[in-house]
């Protein structure tokens, strides 16, 4: 990887230039020079302001100096590679590894039990954030705890999660490494009670789920459909393992992923990244639950990059999770699918981003005279005809059901039937399938232009159901929100909802 260099400069010095004498001004309308200099209530204004602007600035430095404290900080990377050159939070590409440990009593805090890899461009344009699952087996690197000084020695094959106990951060940060080609520039590690605090500071956080959810184990409960949760109720959204999905660790990286890309478009429509104060005040909840490694605990380095990320396209903001397959002689393991982990690291390290964005394609211009490539569409292996499908209208829009509908007719699908009005509004829009129906969904979506991320299954389904929601209010397609190709998460710019565990 190139070496980066921190970019350094300044400005020309300034020259003030001042008239010899004040001439008089016919009508009085302004004071000479010479009466204004004695003037003791201008005097006092001037001395006024000089008294405020110190104060500003003592007390600038003091927040800083204040918020710099909060943090704990540990080496970056105990493995046996280079020293990681500081990057520039305005001109450098970095990459952020950022670790969730779970503090209940009766859990090992030496796990890890949230990784993601926070990779964002040199220009801002693009941010891709990659979950690694904590069940994932990879080589695990020799650490030394730099505290005891003990020594951890290599693993052929060890759960990536339980780096963290080989003597700290460090060690996970060695082993990511090692697994993705990347060298990782920083690291933030926080406890998930973080999240009580951080989502209160937020004003909560909207979230969506298809059915009620009642999870004993994490504490959450939740009714069907939108809701705006923070504290105790976020903490429980994001750490239950048993309320989404399959009930194991996919469903929980889907929903977290669903939370924080929630939580981004939250920040970005409230302007927060334009406002300094309210950048300040998160910056104090969150310092005060972080562990970083030295060179992140800069506060103004994060605040540059923190308002650097408020033009960033949401569509270009990726939450995927690393490529894996189950480990042959456990299935309750994983290891990575290298084919196709491989291409995602590739970008990575190429600083490219992973996504289309939702922005407009340009219209060629008169100097592109070469004719395009044609574009080859994927092969069909689903007879539209036979896909059973019924469009149910969420969005809030008339007519959406029966104008979708149509739109499916026309192109081969004669069995698509107008369902009506759905019994909530709802903010995304999902294909439903039942046991059977996958290909037939993915069909569906494909023609529709719907993600993959939200065609889900469904037991109670009878064939395929759409339900069309506020992102698919107009139209025969829904607008693009970002393409992930075959890799499996959702941007910023989609809305998902979750699906409880068992239904």
């Amino acid at each position: 990887m190139s070496s980066r260099r921190a970019a350094t400069g300044g400005g020309p010095s300034g020259k003030s230039t001042g008239g010899s004498g004040a001439s008089a001004v016919p009508g009085g309308r302004h004071l000479s020079r010479r009466a204004s200099a004695g003037h003791p209530v201008l005097k006092g204004i001037a001395a006024f302001l000089s008294l405020v602007l110190v104060a500003g600035v003592v007390f600038g430095v003091v927040q800083v100096l204040r918020l710099q404290g909060n943090f704990d900080t540990q080496p970056l990377n105990l493995g046996s590679g280079d020293s990681v050159e500081q990057v520039d939070a305005n001109t450098d590409p970095m990459q952020i590894l950022v670790l969730g440990t779970d503090q209940r009593d009766g859990q090992n805090s030496n796990n890890s039990d949230v990784m993601m890899l926070v990779n964002l461009s040199a220009d801002r344009s693009n941010v891709t954030v990659v979950s690694f699952p904590r069940d994932l087996l990879v080589p695990l690197p020799q650490c030394q705890d730099p505290e005891s000084g003990l020594v951890y020695e290599a693993m052929d094959l060890g759960q990536l999660n339980g780096a963290l106990g080989n003597g700290g951060p460090g060690c996970t940060v060695a082993a990511i490494n090692e697994l993705t080609g990347l060298t990782i520039d920083h690291f933030m590690m926080a406890d998930f009670d973080a999240v009580e605090e951080l989502s209160n500071t937020l004003g909560g956080v909207e979230v969506c789920v298809n059915q009620p959810v009642d999870d004993p184990l994490s504490g959450l409960n939740i009714p069907a459909g939108v809701s705006s949760i923070q504290g105790e109720q976020a903490l429980a959204f994001l750490r239950t393992r048993h309320g989404f999905g399959n009930g194991g660790d996919e469903g929980r990286i889907r929903a977290q992923q669903s939370f924080l890309a929630s939580m981004v478009r939250k920040v970005k429509d409230e302007g927060t990244l334009n406002n300094l104060p309210k950048l300040y005040s998160i910056a104090e909840t969150v310092t005060k639950n972080l562990t970083v490694d030295d060179g992140l605990a800069q506060i103004p380095d994060l605040v540059s990059l923190a308002t650097r990320l408020k033009d960033t396209d949401l569509g270009s903001i990726a939450f995927v999770t690393a490529p894996v397959v189950p480990y042959e002689y456990d299935p309750n393991r994983l290891v990575l699918d290298e084919p196709n982990a491989q291409p995602l690291f590739d970008a990575l390290q190429a600083d490219k981003g992973i996504t289309n964005g939702t922005e407009e394609t340009p219209a060629p211009t008169d100097a592109a005279t070469e004719p395009a490539a044609p574009v080859e569409e994927p092969a069909v292996t689903v007879d539209p005809a036979a896909v059973p499908v019924t469009l149910l209208n969420a969005s809030g829009t008339a007519g959406r059901d029966s104008s979708v509908a149509q739109s499916l007719v026309s192109q081969g699908f004669v069995q698509a039937l107008a369902g009506g009005t759905a019994a909530a509004e709802s903010p995304a829009t999902q294909v439903f399938f039942g046991y059977g129906y996958e290909e037939m969904a993915l069909e569906v979506a494909r023609v529709l232009n719907i993600p993959d991320v939200q065609v889900v299954l469904s037991p109670a389904a009878a064939g395929v159901s759409v339900e069309i929601g506020a992102d698919f209010a107009s139209g025969s397609a829904m607008k693009d929100l970002g393409d992930l190709g075959d890799l499996s998460g959702q941007t910023a710019a989609q809305v998902t909802c979750q699906s409880a565990f068992g239904n």
